[in-house]
């Protein structure tokens, strides 16, 4: 595999949590190492369901301009995975052979397309392997 690592959505979504500052900063080190080493990657599924978190379901929806900052200084460097029918249809078998929701399924499609050896995400069980992709919660113990 290559050294990179995917995040999940719920890895932006807790960096931005003021309600559960300890899994914040274990999210916003994540971030930053992702940014700096260029080794952690996103989906644009990712990119997606964290706008409409932002947007939508933050007790204060995030301002429009900061949107447009954070996609350009946090999440465009990270976009290595777009839709794609071949993305779904390995995404179909995911769901087919592992028993996870297609959304997650998704996830680990675009992990696996995308070569990474870890995604860290709190969706899946702390250590379960996909293949040569091992999930990590971060959030264990936090």
């Amino acid at each position: 595999m290559s050294g990179s690592f995917f995040l999940d959505t719920n890895v932006f979504v807790y960096s931005l949590d003021l309600q559960s500052p300890a899994k914040a900063k274990v999210a916003q080190d994540l971030i930053r190492l992702a940014v700096d080493t260029e080794k952690g990657l996103v989906s644009y599924q990712v990119v997606q369901e964290f706008f409409h978190v932002a947007l939508r379901r933050f007790a204060r929806p995030m301002p429009l301009s900061d949107c447009e900052q954070y996609l350009a200084i946090t999440l465009r460097p990270l976009l290595a995975v777009q839709s794609s029918a071949l993305l779904c249809g390995e995404a179909l078998r995911i769901h087919s052979q592992h028993g996870v929701s297609w959304y997650d399924a998704l996830i680990v499609a675009a992990a696996l397309e995308a070569q990474c050896d870890v995604l860290y995400s709190e969706d899946f069980q702390h250590g379960r392997l996909f293949g040569d992709l091992k999930i990590v919660n971060p959030f264990v113990g936090v």
